[in-house]
């Protein structure tokens, strides 16, 4: 009936400093979207001291390329890390960051790289909170279908 949501809103505004509404919107190749990730795949907050994987499914659904980037939740500025950007970028790394054989890629996030996956490590903070977020640059329909969805942030023991 009208209302709005405006703690959401209000909180977004905060998280990414503009609102517009074609953020939500179906637009096939065209246009970009988002997936916020804060929590491990055990509902715990992202921790910069502890290591983590990432599985991107092959052929990410994007016309252009997709992106991940890491995050400080205190400033929600690119982490502060010895790495000029913490972040993946799918036409940046083509080529040297290590691919499964089924085509997908497993990104690895941690204080240090864990042996043998350095080209597909993103460096954090230890004793620092983090999130990453998704983008998609011409999203295309297996986005908006759920039909590819990266995996979850796992915690690596």
């Amino acid at each position: 009936m009208g209302g709005r949501n405006l703690d959401a809103r209000t909180q977004y505004f905060y998280f990414a400093t503009v609102n517009t509404p074609a953020i939500v919107w179906k637009l096939i190749g065209k246009g970009s979207q988002y997936a916020w990730g804060y929590l491990d795949a055990n509902g715990d907050y992202l921790d910069g001291s502890k290591t983590y994987k990432l599985n991107l499914p092959k052929d990410p659904p994007a016309k252009k390329f997709i992106s991940i980037v890491l995050y400080d939740f205190q400033t929600r500025s690119q982490l502060q890390t010895s790495q000029p950007f913490p972040s993946y970028n799918s036409e940046k790394h083509k080529g040297k960051a290590a691919e499964n054989d089924d085509g997908s890629i497993d990104l690895y996030f941690g204080p240090e790289a864990p042996a043998g996956k350095e080209a597909n490590w993103l460096q954090t903070v230890p004793g620092k909170g983090w999130f990453c977020l998704l983008r998609l640059y011409s999203p295309t329909e297996p986005w908006f279908d759920k039909t590819w969805r990266p995996g979850e942030i796992e915690l690596v023991k």
